[in-house]
C-alpha cells in the first residue's frame, strides 16, 4: 500500500503561516465570484488558480476547496486574502425560504429519469 500523496508545497506556506482567515468569515456554501478586471499580477500560483476557477461564475467554498484539493481551512485563508485584495466578492446563498423544497427536487428528478 502506497503513503498517501504529500503536496509539494506545506500548507503553512501557501496560507502565509495563518490558520484563519483575515477578518472574512466563510461558510461551505458561500459563493465567491471574481472581479473581471482582477489581475493575476503579484499574487500566489495557488491564489490565480482560485481567480481562474471563479472566473466562469460563482462558485462555493467548498467547490473550490475540491478543486484546488486543499483543506477548507486553507481555502478560507485565500479566499479571504483574495476579498481583502479587491480580487473576488462574495455572494451569500439564496435564502431557505427562496429555494426549492426537497420534494419539488425529486419530483424534477424523477420526471427527467422517465424521458431518458
Amino acid at each position: 500500500m502506497r503513503p498517501p500523496k504529500r503536496p509539494l508545497v506545506r500548507l503553512h506556506v501557501v496560507t502565509g503561516g495563518r490558520a484563519h482567515p483575515s477578518r472574512n468569515v466563510f461558510d461551505l456554501v458561500t459563493l465567491v465570484v471574481a472581479v473581471p478586471t482582477a489581475t493575476t499580477v503579484g499574487i500566489s500560483p495557488e491564489q490565480r488558480r482560485v481567480l481562474e476557477l471563479c472566473r466562469g461564475g460563482a462558485l462555493s467554498v467548498a467547490e473550490v476547496s475540491g478543486h484546488l484539493q486543499l483543506p477548507v481551512t486553507v481555502t478560507k485563508v485565500l479566499l479571504s486574502d483574495l476579498v481583502d485584495s479587491g480580487h473576488l466578492v462574495v455572494r451569500s446563498p439564496a435564502p431557505s425560504s427562496q429555494r426549492p423544497s426537497a420534494d419539488l427536487l425529486q419530483e424534477v428528478l424523477d420526471g427527467l429519469r422517465a424521458r431518458l
